[in-house]
């Protein structure tokens, strides 16, 4: 996969404006008939929808076609751990 563009401003890709930026706008022309801080809370809860639903895409696509090693690795992950009971332990260790 290429790497991203950088742009002018130091990052890559598109960016919006941050929180600080928001904030400064609802100071500056006023938040209307719901206040700032809710009026801050529709702007969060806007990004953070836009932002789940494409990580969602995202995660979709990454685990749409699973093939037999990434099933293997994701059973792995998910089995019981094996413990050895206390006297067993101490068994192994004198056999060494």
């Amino acid at each position: 996969m290429p790497p991203m563009p950088t742009s002018s401003q130091g990052g890559g890709g598109m960016r919006g404006p941050s929180t600080f930026d928001k904030w400064f706008n609802i100071m500056r022309y006023g938040a209307g008939a719901n206040g700032p801080m809710r009026t801050l809370g529709q702007y969060m809860l806007g990004s953070a929808a836009t932002f789940g639903f494409f990580m969602s895409i995202g995660t979709v696509i990454r685990t749409e076609g699973s093939s037999a090693i990434t099933s293997e690795a994701f059973a792995r992950a998910r089995r019981r751990p094996v413990v050895l009971p206390r006297d067993d332990t101490r068994r192994l260790k004198t056999e060494r």
